[in-house]
């Protein structure tokens, strides 16, 4: 007999600390802690990303829900008290990215910092929370793919706690959070492997690495869940979204080299704290 994880991790009085809390808080610190460490290399303060973290957190949070009610509309137009209902789950990662480069844009201009640098030394950090925050899902018995075997869990010869946890109301199932973790964890160490070398990465490329690479973790980790957003009925709606992140970071890639001739990733931002314009 196989026994799942509780999601709550403890009691503190009449309030609940669930595992899920406790793992995105960990993702988050480890997030800002990798980019203030690699910004210090780049001229860029610490205080900046603490600053932007105040700001793109709690904000991607709004958004990622807002990008699931969109799609899940039909539900949430006959339950509009629903809507704020975070706690019963419904967020969207894709719509807390979309979000958090929109503050990350307005923010860099406010500040005076090259936003393609940040987008740089902040995306391993951003990858390793995406790969820490997968095993909240996990601990929550969520963003899982279809039926599956016993046989075939072991066959990949995962531990026992993980096969235990992917046993739903008696049912094995896909255990996709880890496949998506997994290969963003190989993104993350072939970035955190060439970003440092010399004359290979301009400014902004960094982060186009990511987007093209986790674009197409996402879309056939997204081909093998049971709890898709879909458009139309039919198209899954991040794999649309992986496929047109894609494309952009290819053709911003391609545009960029040819017409704009960024500065090397290595020159840092060139700024001296406290910012000034030229």
């Amino acid at each position: 007999m196989s026994l799942t994880i509780n999601p709550v991790a403890f009691n503190l009085g009449g309030l609940s600390v669930r595992w899920y809390g406790i793992i995105m808080a960990v993702a988050i610190v480890l997030a800002v802690s990798m980019a203030i460490i690699e910004g210090q290399k780049r001229q860029i303060a610490s205080d900046d990303f603490v600053d932007l973290l105040l700001w793109a957190v709690p904000l991607g949070y709004v958004g990622a829900r807002i990008y699931y009610v969109i799609f899940e509309w039909p539900y949430y137009a006959k339950h509009p008290d629903q809507i704020i209902a975070i706690w019963n789950g419904g967020i969207a990662i894709y719509g807390g990215l979309i979000v958090g480069l929109i503050v990350l844009l307005i923010f860099c201009y406010r500040r005076l910092l090259p936003p393609f640098l940040m987008l740089d030394v902040i995306t391993p950090g951003v990858m390793a929370a995406q790969i820490v925050g997968r095993w909240g899902n996990f601990i929550n018995q969520e963003a899982h793919g279809g039926p599956t075997t016993l046989h075939f869990l072991q066959s990949l010869h995962l531990p026992q706690f993980i096969i235990g946890q992917m046993k739903i109301g008696g049912t094995y199932y896909q255990p996709t959070f880890l496949y998506e973790s997994f290969f963003n964890l190989i993104g993350l160490i072939l970035i955190l492997v060439l970003r440092h070398r010399h004359h290979l990465f301009k400014q902004g490329e960094v982060f186009m690495l990511y987007v093209a690479w986790y674009a197409i973790v996402r879309f056939f980790v997204e081909g093998l869940r049971t709890d898709s957003l879909y458009l139309a009925g039919t198209i899954r709606v991040s794999q649309l979204v992986s496929v047109i992140m894609l494309v952009a970071a290819l053709g911003m890639f391609i545009y960029r080299r040819m017409k704009v001739k960024p500065k090397w990733y290595l020159d840092g931002s060139g700024l001296k704290y406290p910012y000034t314009r030229d």
